[in-house]
């Protein structure tokens, strides 16, 4: 293991001195940092370079410029890794190109829609686990981190749907073990103080790499876990078909691992973010949370919903996009140019970092009415299909969207359904709650909520 400790110390990863999350952190550190961002936009018509002394960084918020860089001309913007390696191994999301392609297209069968009826009944059951761990807290009225609740049963969902196993690690333990590595302002200080002098032990770098060891350790511990109904058609099965096939030398057994990293990492991470978030607006806004109730007991009565009446939880499903909307759980999407290019009449240059600032673009006034309301019903159909292409990226957009972004949508779905009708979640923290810029749009603090019982 002292091997992989080296490898994944965070001095090499997202603390990096020449990282753009390194350079961006007099920017995210700051009391409001989306509305410096925006500030900025709003100063710049959009596009903000920003010199460094040996490159330059890009930031754009335009959805002419998403199109740009995600669709039209995809093929000279490289996806930005450093950082993400030690996290994600060599899977497809931290690969480019053709192998990029070839990693994807065994993968691509278990997020087709057909798949999804097959999963209901487990992410059923990882909900069922969730709702008596919530009894236990209305019945001692403790406060909890809804953002720890939320990712350990995104995790268990994972577990359970994609793998065909129990979860077979303590999820909370996990969750704290992840956030040591992700913590982006945590690596720029360590790195600081070791450069000014000022630190000389190093306990706080040694538990971030300690986190990636254990992190390393998590597929193989799921792989060997109690299986559940040896299903033949999971995304482990298709992970391991790729490992046997003798045409596919690139998949051997460190890709199936380094795969399920992805899934359990990235997966649970921005399911279990758009569901606090939401439990959250929710609890700002109890007219909404009450017509969820309504919308389910009119739709399945008081009984669970069945797969065929999921997709009429419509409601549901639009407070999840406003989620989406509001709190995008990947706020920016990095891209390496490859090659120059001009993007409306800046020039880009081949090497530049460009990041695409998805949350400015889900909160500009020019393609949202009264964009910081929380309002569901603008993704009524009547009013998305009059949405500006590409002002609403969640997922991305062209062949590098988010391989489960449908799947993560009917997860939070039925999440919200299932624990709203047993429970009322009440936010107890700041209001408004802060965010945290990190890799992902997190919540400064956490979210602390206690969890009242309907009787």
């Amino acid at each position: 293991m002292a091997d992989m400790t080296a490898a994944y110390a965070p001095s090499h990863g997202l603390g990096e001195e020449q990282s753009i999350w390194f350079k961006l952190t007099p920017l995210l550190s700051q009391e409001n940092p989306m509305q410096v961002l925006m500030a900025l936009s709003d100063k710049y018509g959009g596009v903000v370079p920003i010199n460094l002394k040996n490159h330059r960084i890009v930031l754009l918020s335009e959805p002419a410029h998403a199109q740009r860089v995600l669709v039209d001309n995809a093929d000279n913007y490289i996806k930005y890794f450093d950082g993400l390696r030690p996290i994600f191994g060599k899977s497809m999301i931290t690969v480019d190109g053709a192998l990029w392609q070839k990693l994807r297209s065994p993968q691509q069968p278990a997020f087709h829609p057909h798949m999804f009826e097959a999963y209901f009944p487990y992410l059923m059951s990882a909900i069922d686990s969730k709702m008596a761990r919530w009894a236990e807290f209305a019945s001692t009225g403790e406060t909890i981190e809804m953002v720890e609740e939320t990712w350990t049963l995104a995790a268990e969902m994972v577990c359970k749907a994609l793998f065909d196993r129990e979860m077979p690690f303590n999820p909370h333990f996990v969750f704290g073990q992840v956030k040591t590595y992700t913590d982006v302002m945590n690596h720029k200080s360590i790195r600081l103080k070791k450069v000014s002098g000022e630190l000389t032990e190093i306990s706080e770098e040694e538990d971030a790499s300690k986190a990636m060891e254990i992190w390393g350790s998590i597929p193989d511990t799921v792989i060997g876990a109690n299986v559940l109904d040896h299903r033949e058609r999971t995304l482990l099965k298709m992970l391991e078909a790729a490992e046997a096939d003798p045409n596919f030398p690139e998949f051997d057994r460190q890709q199936v691992i380094d795969e399920m990293k992805q899934y359990l990492w990235a997966g649970t991470e921005t399911t279990a973010l758009t569901l606090a978030w939401s439990l959250y607006l929710l609890s700002m806004h109890p007219e909404a949370l009450e017509r969820i109730r309504a919308e389910a007991h009119a739709v399945c009565g008081t009984r669970d919903p069945q797969w065929q009446e999921v997709q009429q939880l419509g409601y549901t499903r639009m407070v999840i996009q406003e989620t989406m909307r509001l709190f995008p759980p990947i706020w920016a999407l990095i891209r390496i140019a490859a090659g120059d290019d001009e993007i409306e009449g800046h020039k880009i240059k081949a090497g530049d970092k460009v990041v695409i600032l998805t949350y400015i673009a889900h909160h500009s006034p020019k393609y949202w009415d009264n964009p910081e309301a929380f309002d569901p019903e603008r993704f009524a159909p009547e009013r998305a299909k009059k949405r500006v292409k590409y002002s609403y990226l969640p997922f991305a957009a062209g062949k590098r969207a988010c391989i489960g972004g449908a799947l993560s949508q009917i997860e939070n779905t039925l999440a919200l359904v299932q624990l709203l009708r047993r429970f009322t979640p009440e936010y107890v923290g700041p209001v408004p709650a802060k965010i945290h810029a990190t890799v992902t749009l997190c919540p400064k603090g956490g979210l602390p909520f206690k969890i009242k019982a309907l009787s």
